[in-house]
């Protein structure tokens, strides 16, 4: 009798663990970020989670990859590290049922002064060194159209070249187009340069007070790179996702991102 109520004790006591692991890991959130602004970001989210009674955890990749793959897998219940053009040529290349939930941050092209030192003083034959590769090549143009410095064909939008300049002011202006990464090497070379907000900050620029002119936060570059909350199709609706997007688009979040980047990465909610 006495090996009966010891084992029906076991047997009560290992149920009762098994279902305080599953209440456990109901509030835990896993998520899939890069280091740098993402994870960032993430631990004070990570506060704001605690109220509602959520811990979440990181997992860190340096690669853009794996986030996807562990997302759709089911390893990690979100990511966050990309844009909603990158979540798009993912799901149709690897066949993963991926979707966006919610925009967070962008991280905003600036145009910097190199051997001028204000848009208003270009003169005819200027050079302004852009990046080489398509949609950051059509996000300089655009903003250089922004700020009256070129004019683009009707509709050439984000898939903007240089050979849709129709006007330059002032005349006779060369479009450089280079590797994104040499961009802040180059300013001593030409009267202004198109920089993306990573390779500023690494190059100790600060958009907020170096750039003579960046993106909007409205305009549709800012709105189609802003980097997303991720999750597996059929999962936009839980309990985890909607916390997770609460916690991401809070104003925790919003002024700690303000203050931290000094305007190299943006907040877009």
């Amino acid at each position: 009798m006495k090996k009966w109520i010891a084992f029906l004790l076991c047997a009560v006591l290992t149920l009762s663990l098994f279902a305080g692991c599953g209440k456990t890991d109901d509030h835990i959130i896993t998520v899939a970020a890069s280091p740098t602004p993402h994870a960032e970001i993430l631990k004070i989210a990570a506060k704001e989670l605690e109220k509602e009674g959520y811990t979440l955890k990181v997992v860190e990749y340096a690669d853009y990859i794996i986030p996807n793959e562990v997302t759709e897998s089911g390893d990690v219940d979100a990511n966050y590290f990309q844009h909603t053009p990158y979540l798009a040529t993912f799901n149709q290349e690897n066949g993963t049922h991926l979707v966006p939930v919610a925009s967070i941050h962008y991280e905003p092209f600036g145009i910097y002064a190199g051997t001028c030192a204000s848009l208003e003083g270009l003169s005819d034959g200027a050079k302004i060194a852009i990046p080489n590769d398509g949609s950051n090549r059509a996000r300089a143009l655009l903003l250089l159209q922004e700020q009256g410095i070129l004019k683009l064909k009707d509709g050439a939008g984000m898939e903007a070249t240089k050979l849709d300049i129709v006007e330059t002011y002032p005349e006779n202006l060369e479009i450089v187009e280079m590797e994104a990464a040499q961009l802040p090497k180059v300013l001593d070379s030409v009267d202004l340069a198109v920089i993306n907000g990573n390779y500023a900050l690494g190059a100790g620029l600060t958009a907020s007070v170096d750039a003579l002119a960046t993106e909007d936060a409205a305009s549709e570059p800012a709105q189609l790179y802003a980097n997303i909350l991720v999750v597996k199709d059929g999962n936009q609706e839980s309990e985890k996702t909607q916390a997770l997007k609460k916690a991401l688009q809070s104003d925790a979040v919003r002024d700690y991102i303000n203050e931290a980047y000094s305007g190299a990465v943006v907040p877009v909610f």
